[in-house]
Formats: C-alpha cells, structure tokens, sequence
C-alpha cells in the first residue's frame, strides 16, 4: 500500500501548475509572466508544458479543458503515466486552492497553501481519506520572478525540484 501512495503522490506532484493573458492556465501550473515553456523536473520525471501568447496551456496528454467565464480552468483531462483522469480545479484569490481526481479508482484532492508572498508552501494529498502533507522549501527565483528550484520531501526522502522557462518577447 505505501508504494502505491508513493506512486499516487508523485503523479500529483506532477499534475502536481498571468496578469497579460486571457486565460490563467500559468497561475494552474504556478507560473506568471510571459511564458512559452516551462519545463519540470522531479524526481527525475521530466515534464514540459508549452503556452500560447494568451496564456493557454498547450500540453500533450490534456485534452477537453473546460474554462469559466473569466478564464479560469474548471476541469481538464489529463494522461499522466498511461492513466486518463480527470481533474477538477479550485480557486481562491487567484490561485488554485485544490484539485480533485480519482486515480487508480480512488479519490483523490490536493489542496494548496500559500504563504503571504504567494509561495506554495505546502501540499496536503488526500488519497482515499489517507492524507499527508509535504511541504515544499527553499526557493530559487528567476529574473521573471519564476521559482526554478525548491527542495520537498515526499514520505522521507528529500527531493529538489527544479523548472526552467522560455520567455516570449
């Protein structure tokens, strides 16, 4: 069992992401600015996203991306490692404040917290009413004011996250 909600948590992890764009799909994946790409790295999983000029996420495996009227995704579906899920999204002040699923027939929240700076600070997963929280630190900043690194510990082991971004003009 704890190999599987090991398994659970590092797919949220990856799932686990604005103000001159029409829709907010940056502010989903914790990024701001004019974003192109961005790409991820955890725990050596490595993941790009890619951004129209407007702000839409382009990225093979979402597909059906359903929006508000403000342009805030509602829900999206998603194929991370051969398994189609579909998540829900939340928002407070901005920002996502959770995501629901179901993976491997559970289901399954994460719900963000945010420090007055607007760092994600922490994560809590909640997995079939088995919640863990992890907590993530230790931030590096671009010059765009994106963070390209930070450290986390999943279940004990520590991990660094790292991103790196393209820029339009």
């Amino acid at each position: 069992m704890k190999k599987i909600f090991m398994m659970m948590m590092m797919l949220a992890v990856a799932v686990g992401i604005e103000a001159q764009t029409k829709y907010h799909d940056l502010a989903a994946n914790d990024a701001k600015g004019a974003v192109k790409k961005m790409t991820t790295n955890t725990m050596g999983q490595e993941q790009t996203i890619t951004f129209s000029q407007e702000g839409k996420m382009e990225q093979n495996g979402t597909t059906d991306i359903v929006y508000d009227a403000d342009g805030y995704i509602k829900s999206a579906k998603v194929e991370v490692r051969g398994q189609q899920m579909e998540v829900k999204y939340t928002w407070e002040n901005g920002r996502v404040k959770s995501q629901s699923m179901e993976m491997m027939g559970q289901p399954m929240t994460v719900t963000h917290k945010y420090n007055e700076k607007g760092e994600n600070t922490s994560d809590e997963i909640n997995v079939a009413g088995q919640s863990m929280e992890t907590a993530y630190t230790d931030y590096k900043y671009d010059d765009k004011g994106n963070w390209t690194s930070r450290k986390t510990s999943i279940m004990g082991q520590e991990m660094v996250q790292t991103r790196s971004f393209e820029y339009y003009e």
